[in-house]
């Protein structure tokens, strides 16, 4: 891992270029830099009212961190003098290399670099709100702090962004990648967690250059019980072989990337306003331990919308316990129904004391989190001294019954920067918005995974792939012991009849040499043995037969597929299977390796699991057996490196114990050379 420290943190700065240098200076000055600058230009007497040294060799002594805002050919040539005289670190914000096509001029710079830690090209910088040491050639709209959050983004614009964010989350650093050329995301978030006053890191990802590197540092960040939240855009670029599976088709790079943040134990977020929402409650709380929460509403309308818009996120409102209710009624009088959203009405509002025992009554170790629901008039043209008791009345109550607490703005701008910032300060949550306030306590309640967790090392993608008929597909995995229906196989029509010979009718009869058979017209159901060969007669595309035992209907079906993802290694998809996997689009995608235990929680987080486990007084599915081919599958395509993707579908279940059969497998292999 690179030494970061002194870049990210550094007593001494050298600046190279004009106005973007002179920006860096404006920011350093403006957010109180107590350390050594030291502006580099060949012509300029001073940037920023700080005199300006003719060259590198002027500098008095090894600069803990520079900032390049000169020429990409200059970089190189500057980055190597750097080098050679001890500096930290730098940043390089000249563009024009790889994300241009120049890789050469990319791998010279790495190379003029040599050890000296290397940010970008293409890259903005760095802010430290916490040391005011600012390697950023523009504004930004943080604010000094003690202790704070890191965020750490692939694109300049939306870290900019990110920094005028008005809801209170107090952030350490900001910290762009650029193009990655020597120093990837992974290694900064890697060095800016390992500072005792970051206490969340949020990303903005691109891409991962090294997913195993990637899960190591998450796990080094889950032992310092620090937690990471994501959001990883480019999800919508086409699956590589997306026209040749159900499984490419619904196994994309989102679900892909989606199975392995998850199992790196990083909270996904969809938006910049969830990133912030989850960011606030994981710096002050870490995970929340459970979904438990309680609300109080001054009004049925709060207490209504609240309500409704919690039943699309996956939150618990348990009942008031009896004590409580007793307690409550006291401070609230006959006419509050006591209920879990509370709509607390307003007869006490402004007496703190009073308040604060209705709080506290709904709050204590049976709930995760307590919620006051509260919008703030506009201070430009209302008066907002009436509201100081309630949030005065929500900490005082979180302190007696030691809760978490939060403060949820209805709408994201009722919770104003100022309040947000001293909320924060008192040990309240702030939360800018309903339904972002909401779908930020589901995720914040998401459970630290496992450690030790690696992905299977990636390869490059390949179109070099040849299609395994169905039959031997089907004896590969039934010498794995995955059953599959009792079958013969024909290559040739006049073979049909004798391939029928000790099977049972009624039968199946598929022509192989397609992946989609049924949409080719190579599929026909329950045929008797003198129907056969006129059935194979209208199957003229086949490249041979295979005669099947029709299968007994089953209690549930599923798609398995399998396949090799140029990023994570190896995919594992499931959903509910069948001619309808596209259009349902139910799938659960992990990323190898798995255990049996995930399986299941994967196969239980189907929107239609219900079918599996027994609905409405059908028989439950065989869950087990599944699990055990699904454990079989895995295990070919690891132990076969030219298996580039299996898929089952459907993989048919019977009724609990008495097992699973692959009815339709598919096997893409790597071309021989």
């Amino acid at each position: 891992m690179p030494d970061l420290s002194r870049l990210f943190r550094p007593r001494s700065i050298v600046v190279f270029g004009g106005w973007w240098a002179e920006n860096v200076v404006t920011q350093c000055l403006k957010s109180g830099f107590d350390g050594d600058i030291w502006p580099v230009h060949p012509t300029r007497a001073e940037i920023g009212g700080i005199p300006c040294l003719r060259d590198l060799d002027d500098i008095p002594a090894a600069p803990d961190a520079a900032f390049l805002g000169i020429n990409r050919n200059a970089a190189i040539e500057v980055a190597a003098r750097l080098s050679a005289m001890g500096c930290g670190g730098a940043v390089c914000f000249a563009s024009g290399f790889a994300e241009t096509g120049d890789d050469d001029l990319q791998r010279a710079l790495v190379t003029a670099a040599g050890d000296m830690p290397l940010l970008g090209p293409n890259c903005y910088g760095v802010l430290n709100y916490l040391d005011g040491a600012m390697l950023w050639p523009d504004q930004h709209g943080g604010r000094a702090v003690d202790r704070g959050v890191a965020i750490i983004s692939q694109s300049s614009n939306i870290a900019i962004n990110i920094s005028m964010q008005a809801r209170g989350l107090p952030i350490a650093y900001i910290a762009c990648v650029g193009n990655q050329a020597q120093t990837s995301l992974t290694d900064m978030a890697r060095s800016l967690l390992a500072d005792d006053r970051v206490t969340a890191a949020g990303l903005y990802i691109e891409g991962i250059i090294d997913p195993p590197d990637f899960a190591a540092m998450t796990e080094e960040a889950a032992a310092m019980g620090k937690s990471i939240v994501a959001i990883k855009a480019g999800k919508t670029a086409a699956s590589r072989t997306a026209a040749t599976s159900h499984t490419a088709a619904l196994a994309g790079d989102a679900a892909a990337s989606s199975g392995f943040l998850a199992r790196c134990g990083v909270i996904e977020a969809a938006t910049p306003e969830d990133l912030l929402e989850v960011l606030k409650l994981v710096h002050m709380h870490g995970r929340l331990p459970g979904r438990r929460m309680t609300a109080m509403c001054c009004s049925g309308g709060e207490a209504g919308l609240m309500a409704d818009l919690a039943a699309d996120h996956d939150l618990e409102w348990p009942g008031i316990p009896s004590p409580n209710l007793g307690r409550l009624a006291d401070s609230l009088g006959p006419l509050v129904a006591l209920a879990n959203p509370l709509d607390y009405h307003t007869f006490i509002w402004g007496d703190e004391q009073k308040m604060t025992d209705a709080f506290a009554a709904m709050m204590g170790d049976w709930v995760d989190l307590s919620v006051l629901v509260i919008d703030f008039p506009r201070t430009d043209r209302c008066n907002d001294e009436a509201w100081h008791p309630a949030v005065a009345a929500m900490k005082r109550a979180g302190e007696m019954t030691g809760t978490r607490v939060a403060c949820l703005g209805s709408l994201a701008e009722g919770i104003p920067d100022p309040w947000a910032i001293s909320m924060m300060e008192a040990g309240i949550v702030p939360l800018n918005g309903f339904a972002n306030g909401l779908r930020a306590i589901e995720l914040a309640a998401t459970p630290q995974v496992s450690g030790g967790w690696r992905p299977h090392v990636a390869v490059p993608a390949t179109t070099d792939r040849v299609l395994v008929d169905e039959a031997t597909a089907k004896a590969i995995l039934g010498v794995a012991g995955i059953t599959v229906p009792a079958a013969a196989r024909a290559d040739r029509l006049a073979d049909i009849g004798a391939a029928a010979v000790g099977l049972t009718p009624p039968f199946a009869l598929k022509g192989l040499g397609h992946a989609h058979k049924s949409e080719a017209g190579l599929v026909r159901l329950g045929l008797g043995a003198d129907e056969l060969l006129a059935a194979a007669e209208d199957m003229p595309t086949a490249t041979g037969f295979l005669v099947e035992e029709m299968a007994a209907p089953p209690a549930a079906e599923l798609l398995v597929g399998l396949r090799r993802d140029p990023v994570y290694g190896l995919t594992l998809s499931l959903g509910m299977g069948g001619t309808t996997a596209e259009l349902l689009r139910d799938v659960v995608t992990l990323v190898l390796p798995v255990t049996g235990n995930e399986i299941r929680a994967a196969l239980l987080r189907l929107r239609l699991a219900p079918l599996l486990t027994g609905y409405r007084g059908r028989a439950p599915a065989d869950i087990e057996a599944a699990i055990d081919a699904i454990e079989r599958l895995c295990e070919i395509i690891i132990a076969t490196p030219e298996f580039d993707e299996i898929e089952v579908n459907p993989l048919m279940l019977a009724p609990a114990g008495s097992g699973a059969l692959a009815l339709d497998a598919v096997i893409w292999k790597t071309e021989a050379e």
